[in-house]
C-alpha cells in the first residue's frame, strides 16, 4: 500500500485514476477539488498544502516548480507515446513503487516510454 497521495490534472484520464485507485493509490483529479478553470499555480498550491504529488502531462508545471524554489509539491510529468489510459496506468504502476522515496522527499520526475528522470527539489 502506497503512502503517496496523488493529484491528477485534467489531462490524466479518469480511467487512469480509477485504475490506480483500484491498486490502492490515494488519487483524486484536480476537478474533484478545484474548478476546471483553476490555474496551474492554484493546482500546485493545493498539492503543496495537502501534501499531494501532482501527476500531469503538461510541461508548464515543470517550469512553475523550478521557478517556485519550493521543495514540494513533487511532480510527475508523463511523456508517453501512448495516452491510452490502461497503458498510462500500467507504466505508473511499474514506476511509482521505485520512486516513492524521492517523491516523498520532493522531486520532479519525468516518465517516458523507456526512461525515468528524477530531479531533486528545489531545482537549482
Amino acid at each position: 500500500m502506497s503512502s503517496l497521495r496523488l493529484l491528477a490534472d485534467v489531462h490524466i484520464s479518469p480511467l487512469t485514476v480509477v485504475a490506480l485507485r483500484s491498486q490502492g493509490y490515494d488519487i483524486v483529479r484536480t476537478t474533484d477539488l478545484l474548478p476546471a478553470t483553476a490555474s496551474d499555480a492554484e493546482i500546485l498550491e493545493l498539492a503543496r498544502v495537502d501534501g499531494k504529488v501532482v501527476l500531469t502531462q503538461d510541461l508548464d508545471f515543470s517550469m512553475l516548480v523550478a521557478l517556485s524554489n519550493y521543495g514540494l509539491p513533487s511532480l510527475i510529468t508523463l511523456r508517453l507515446s501512448s495516452a491510452k489510459p490502461d497503458m498510462v496506468a500500467q507504466r505508473l504502476l511499474d514506476i511509482l513503487p521505485t520512486v516513492e522515496t524521492e517523491l516523498t522527499e520532493g522531486a520532479a520526475i519525468t516518465i517516458s516510454d523507456d526512461s525515468v528522470r528524477v530531479r531533486k527539489l528545489p531545482i537549482r
